[in-house]
């Protein structure tokens, strides 16, 4: 199974799909999954393109709103998480993730999900201190402030992640953890991205390396420094994380890889994560405070499913499901763990003109998408009524009061949110549309391990 992992995509589907095909006819493979690490950018139409943060002389539709409207469709399955450069009023209407278009999938704000035996999990946002505790109080049309707020990563999103047990095939995210680059060649990133030598000790997420320790997944991916960078963080003397950040997309950029996983050990079917489901339910109740709420927070605490509550949430996605013609034996265990195809357009796509004319975004509001009422039934359906009550609370924060096991101070960390500004490329010429972009295959395409990169082809 061939799985291709991209960076940051700022909207290029169209060269990102292309170069991907180009290097399928090349080595005669075929891709079964593409990841992208953030700066998706799934903008539909001119109020979507007020709800993201980039400068104005950079602002364009690009191309995913031709794979909203149905004009294109997504030749892979595709899933996705969030950056520091979206267009949040369309992520919002999905926080527990969703189809953006058909066969591309939003991870959500925190999400994990299977595939094919792999079990993929991400965060999407950057890390902010001064954000970390709040909750998300941003309401449409955002203010200069909201629009980047936005997307910093709250702690309810890593606490859930936190939860996880077991194996973890792949986690992504936009941002790095805080000191990987510890653990690679980072003297050839600093020749490459000289304004980086100056934070080394505070470029990327401490939250993002607490969970790097807690979770231990095979492989880690990310992207937001537009930088190829490969690292191995040790857990163990046996134990290790191969990470791997992508550049942008850009010919002659090193913006994608992929990688041979063997043999899928499971169904080619995007399926929910039984355990996720089971602590996504369990801090629902949090999540209905936590919206409205600017204050900072205390720690949130949790108590973790268990292997017989995730059991039964197994079994009743099997026998709450109708079989239907045609469906052979995974299908049936697999039951209503399978993410639905139920993508539907909840604004009206994007119209290109005639003629030329100057972008003008317009103010948006917020959309219900079915999807995400589908979801909230779905777990209704599923999940032992007790671990909606599994609920320990949250609190306001109150002076003096000590952290829990803090291996950071949140209201001084500065990691730069908006670093990559003035890297934003203007959009593509049609001349440098049509050139392939640099893509790196390994030979054969059977190298799962990022430290055999070589980076002298940065």
């Amino acid at each position: 199974m061939i799985v291709c992992i991209e960076g940051c995509s700022h909207g290029e589907l169209d060269a990102i799909y292309g170069s991907i095909k180009k290097t399928e006819i090349r080595n005669n493979i075929k891709v079964d999954l593409l990841l992208m690490c953030g700066d998706f950018q799934a903008v539909r139409n001119l109020s979507d393109l007020s709800c993201i943060n980039i400068k104005e002389k950079f602002l364009s539709m690009n191309d995913f709103h031709k794979y909203y409207s149905g004009e294109c469709k997504a030749p892979i399955l595709t899933i996705f998480i969030g950056g520091n450069h979206e267009s949040m009023s369309h992520l919002c209407e999905l926080y527990y993730g969703g189809w953006v278009a058909p066969n591309i999938y939003y991870l959500g704000h925190s999400g994990c999900v299977n595939f094919g035996g792999l079990r993929i999990a991400g965060v999407s946002g950057i890390f902010k201190g001064y954000n970390y505790r709040k909750g998300y109080y941003e309401t449409l049309p955002y203010n200069s402030d909201n629009l980047r707020s936005v997307y910093h990563t709250r702690e309810l999103e890593i606490l859930k992640l936190t939860q996880l047990t077991g194996k973890l095939d792949v986690f992504l995210s936009h941002d790095w953890p805080r000191g990987i680059i510890e653990h690679g060649d980072q003297q050839r990133l600093f020749d490459v991205k000289k304004f980086l030598a100056g934070d080394k000790d505070s470029l990327g997420s401490p939250i993002l390396t607490n969970l790097l320790r807690k979770l231990k997944p095979n492989f880690w991916f990310s992207a937001h420094m537009h930088a190829k960078f490969p690292a191995i963080f040790p857990h163990s003397a046996t134990e290790v994380t191969r990470f791997l950040a992508l550049d942008k997309v850009k010919p002659g950029r090193d913006f994608l890889q992929f990688l041979n996983f063997g043999e899928a050990t499971g169904p080619k079917v995007l399926t929910y994560d039984p355990e996720w489901l089971a602590i996504v339910a369990s801090s629902k109740n949090i999540l209905d405070g936590y919206t409205s709420s600017q204050k900072m927070l205390l720690p949130i605490s949790l108590d973790r499913p268990t292997d017989e509550e995730i059991e039964e949430i197994k079994e009743r996605a099997r026998f709450l499901y109708t079989t239907r013609e045609g469906d052979d034996e995974s299908t049936k265990t697999l039951g209503l763990l399978q993410i639905p195809h139920n993508f539907v357009q909840s604004v009206r796509p994007y119209e290109k003109p005639q003629r030329p004319v100057p972008l003008k975004p317009t103010p948006a509001t917020l959309h219900k998408n079915p999807q995400k009422e589908d979801f909230l039934n779905l777990l209704q359906r599923l999940v032992p009524e007790r671990l909606f009550q599994n609920y320990l609370g949250y609190w306001e924060k109150e002076k003096d009061t000590p952290l829990k096991e803090e291996a950071f101070e949140i209201e001084t960390v500065n990691d730069n949110d908006e670093v990559m500004d003035d890297e934003t490329t203007e959009p593509a010429q049609q001349e440098q549309q049509q050139q392939e972009p640099q893509t790196q295959t390994p030979p054969s395409v059977t190298s799962t391990n990022p430290d055999e990169i070589d980076l002298g082809d940065e």
